[in-house]
């Protein structure tokens, strides 16, 4: 075992903030052995990949009162820490939500498998045929905070790719995180697959994040799932490529044409049904014209949403508070809305252009050419007609799992999946051609 591996090893029953003596021989040790795994992966049958994710699924179930009193430890330290209800809620994992991250394993593993699969072919006139194939990433670091299911999902659907993953959690979950990774482990063992294939960075020292952001030539890419500040920081310090998820600073717009019903039942789901997750609305945008914008707001206040807003729509209920001008630029991921009325969809359109974070922005309306227009307008990585802003996630759009909502226009945009983890090469076949 190298030093580095060594490192690791003790790494991971020690204190959970305790620096590391060099964190660039440590990530440039799981590189590697992530860059070996990756060559095993490329080329390993679907059906002993999805073997593995069952098998692993079959862990979590086993081992559930184990994951849950390490998420029970992570909960404590993050109250004692002063972590936001918000945090709390990511954080926290119950009998039904773990069940939720076995069966995601199982999804994933029924998906069909992207690898190998022909994105289009053509002849050329000298009798050359190309084709156009699907092939994994290579190596894929995630570094993520707070939710421990990202665990699961993201090295699911990396392996599912055909990639090695190293992932590397927040301190705040650093317990779940082990644990579940320890039933990942024993499905790739029980398949016969390297546990390199999957790893957990085994220390919570920032340190670890730095050389990841480093190690090219070993991570092929870098996924960011977190704060602004996280993202930020990977943005500016990576030397790999980044695939990036901002701000869910999304949109409601309450069309003049709305059904009355559907906007309260709409607005209420949007923003309160989980309110510390991306797809959450932040904004409501109501049209002066719509007839029940008063209904819209009590149903949000009397559902324990604190609404900011403008004097007009202050005028609508005493117990909304006034918004400030940082209030449209806010990612709450709490119980708070920032309310404005608007005159149309054009002005729905401009505020969106102007305050959104691109991720995921709906229209409430019975007018068909009002939502066509605004679904074909709004530059956003998902957009919505008469539906809860809340269904932007990978599981709700049918592809398992997701390992972020890329907020970009290159590579992947919207629910990071199993064809978002691939690339392609050129497969070229002659028959002796020779260029004149």
């Amino acid at each position: 075992m190298t030093d580095a591996a060594s490192l690791a090893s003790s790494a991971a029953t020690s204190a959970t903030d305790a620096p590391v003596p060099d964190a660039e021989a440590l990530i440039q040790d799981m590189g590697r052995r992530a860059r070996a795994a990756a060559a095993v992966l490329a080329r390993t049958p679907t059906a002993v990949k999805a073997d593995a994710l069952r098998a692993a699924a079959a862990a979590l179930r086993a081992n559930e009162a184990g994951i849950l009193a390490a998420n029970a430890a992570d909960m404590a330290r993050g109250r004692e820490n002063g972590l936001s209800l918000a945090l709390l809620d990511r954080l926290r994992l119950d009998p039904a939500r773990l069940e939720g991250v076995a069966a995601g394993l199982e999804a994933v593993a029924a998906l069909a498998d992207p690898v190998g699969q022909v994105v289009d072919r053509a002849a050329r006139p000298n009798g050359l045929e190309l084709s156009r194939v699907r092939v994994p990433l290579g190596v894929v670091g995630i570094i993520y905070e707070s939710r421990p299911n990202v665990t699961a999902d993201a090295g699911a659907l990396c392996l599912m790719a055909g990639n090695a993953a190293i992932l590397r959690g927040g301190s705040e979950a650093i317990q779940s995180s082990r644990a579940i990774h320890a039933a990942l482990i024993e499905g790739l063992r029980a398949a016969g697959l390297p546990e390199d294939a999957i790893q957990l960075v085994p220390v919570t020292d920032r340190a670890a994040v730095g050389a990841m952001l480093k190690a090219a030539g070993l991570i092929d890419i870098i996924v960011p799932r977190g704060g602004k500040s996280l993202v930020a920081r990977v943005q500016a310090e990576a030397r790999v490529p980044v695939l990036a998820h901002l701000d869910g600073i999304n949109h409601t717009y309450i069309d003049a044409a709305a059904d009355p019903a559907k906007a309260v039942a709409l607005a209420v789901n949007a923003k309160m049904r989980r309110t510390g997750v991306c797809g959450a609305t932040e904004t409501l945008l109501i049209d002066r014209a719509f007839p029940e914008g008063a209904a819209v707001v009590k149903a949000l206040l009397d559902a324990g949403c604190e609404l900011r807003g403008t004097p007009e729509i202050q005028a609508l209920d005493p117990r909304i508070l006034p918004a400030g001008d940082e209030d449209w630029d806010a990612e709450y991921l709490d119980a708070i809305c920032a309310v404005r009325a608007v005159s149309g969809a054009d002005e729905a359109i401009g505020h969106i252009a102007a305050h959104a974070s691109h991720h995921t922005d709906a229209i409430v309306t019975e007018d068909a050419a009002t939502a066509e227009r605004f679904l074909a307008e709004v530059d956003s990585a998902i957009v919505m007609w008469n539906a809860s802003t809340q269904f932007a996630d990978g599981g709700e759009f049918g592809l398992g799992a997701e390992i972020g909502i890329s907020t970009g226009r290159l590579h992947a945009r919207g629910p990071v999946a199993l064809e978002g983890l691939t690339t392609y090469k050129w497969v070229v076949r002659g028959t002796g051609q020779l260029r004149p």
